[in-house]
């Protein structure tokens, strides 16, 4: 059992070497041959008392792993590890991670300095890039004393599966930028509102700002003040946020593919939605329709379509805009805010569904999302030095201009589009939603 756990560090190796050379020394100088046997003895020595100091039963340590039970996809999830030293001596303590195999990570390893009866730890943070299950491993701990020269490893069981979800993290921050007392220092617009909606709240002093069209005279009259009707946003509208699941949903920006940057905000969206005391639905689709979560405000609503989002995975075929149509004309009979996340490439593959997307518009406000390849931009931007790099720098400028024109097209037929960098979605939709919540279009 002891030999199973002992391992030599670099310093036990070190002063081997040392003895090792005064013994081949000592075969020209005889002295030092005397000198390399009390070095040997010493050498030994020191060993079995270190083995004796690190492996008698005195010697003690507590450890803990703590973390959330849910990791947040792309969002640094704290992880903290509490050893505790219950020995009466002083112990230098190397701590190992197993890792889950996702993050590639094969040399995790930090060292701590432990007095006796004491305690330390170590935190660091994880930063999942894909959905599902993250299996964490034991937690391994290599001991050594003030000599130096054996380490005893010591296991500790803390093996665990941590579901990465949709961003939570990211979905409660957009709560807090969506609402009007902090949204302005969170980049969310405070926007005017530019008409009212048809749910009257009450009658209220006027104050500089309101909307002179909202008097109420026979109140003003009553008052001898100017007094106004006060309206609130009009609730109860059906909001369904729509993800293309395709392989143009697959292109990856800064680890994440465009299908997770929609999921997050789909997820905090929906957050918004019934906050906002809309009804919140969810529809993914590929070749098939994938999920239909009808439109809801009740309180386990949100938790239904994350647990939904958590298990949805990109497909490598083109998506059926058609089936689509048909799903949406069928199950949603109110008018309703649809939004569309997907993605053009080229002026062309938008065109073969503007014909579906207009029949859509048509019976709902529809708005689409798709993303601006912020990679292309650069590499346009960039100076050319030869003529292969004019050439490839031509070709995506059209491309970026193809993406101008998708939205002077989809906008010519009255269709909602919005263009974003995958890291801007979340704010860039949120202000979108916000917008045409105060123009009274839903």
């Amino acid at each position: 059992m002891i030999f199973k756990n002992l391992f030599l560090p670099q310093r036990f190796f070190l002063c081997g070497f040392i003895v090792v050379s005064f013994f081949v020394t000592g075969f020209v100088i005889p002295l030092l041959l005397l000198i390399s046997k009390v070095f040997l003895t010493i050498f030994i020595t020191a060993i079995f008392a270190d083995i004796i100091i690190l492996f008698r039963n005195k010697v003690k340590l507590t450890c803990e792993r703590s973390m959330t039970g849910i990791f947040s996809l792309s969002d640094e999830n704290p992880v903290v590890v509490k050893i505790v030293n219950l020995s009466k001596i002083n112990l230098s303590v190397t701590i190992k991670e197993e890792l889950p195999s996702q993050f590639q990570e094969r040399n995790f390893n930090h060292t701590l300095k432990l007095k006796s009866e004491t305690s330390g730890k170590i935190a660091y943070s994880l930063r999942p890039l894909s959905r599902g299950e993250y299996h964490f491993g034991n937690t391994i701990i290599y001991l050594k004393s003030v000599l130096g020269l054996i380490e005893r490893r010591i296991v500790f069981n803390h093996s665990i599966v941590v579901p990465v979800y949709p961003s939570v993290i990211q979905m409660k921050k957009t709560e807090l930028r969506a609402f009007p007392k902090i949204s302005q220092l969170q980049g969310v617009r405070k926007l005017r509102r530019l008409g009212h909606s048809y749910e009257f709240d009450q009658i209220k002093n006027y104050v500089s700002g309101d909307d002179y069209r909202s008097i109420n005279w026979k109140a003003t009259g009553k008052k001898a003040s100017i007094m106004v009707n006060q309206y609130e946003d009009e609730r109860a509208q059906q909001v369904y946020f729509v993800i293309d699941k395709s392989r143009n949903m697959r292109l990856p920006f800064n680890g994440l593919s465009l299908l997770d940057y929609a999921i997050n905000t789909t997820l905090s969206m929906a957050n918004i939605t019934i906050k906002k005391r809309d009804k919140a639905g969810l529809i993914t689709f590929s070749k098939t329709i994938d999920t239909f979560i009808r439109a809801d405000w009740n309180s386990s609503q949100l938790r239904h379509i994350n647990n939904r989002l958590y298990k949805e995975k990109e497909n490598k075929e083109e998506s059926n805009y058609e089936l689509l149509y048909a799903a949406i004309r069928n199950s949603i009979t109110a008018r309703s805010l649809i939004v569309l996340f997907t993605n053009f490439e080229s002026l062309y593959s938008m065109e073969r569904i503007l014909p579906i997307l207009r029949k859509l518009n048509r019976q709902h406000l529809l708005l689409v999302v798709f993303f601006k390849n912020s990679e292309l931009t650069e590499f346009a931007a960039g100076e050319s030095s030869d003529i292969q790099e004019i050439y490839l720098r031509t070709i995506a400028d059209k491309f970026i201009d193809e993406k101008a024109q998708i939205i002077v097209q989809l906008r010519l037929y009255g269709i909602q589009a919005l263009q974003t960098e995958p890291e801007n979605l979340t704010v860039d939709v949120v202000n979108k939603y916000l917008e045409l919540k105060s123009r009274g279009m839903i």
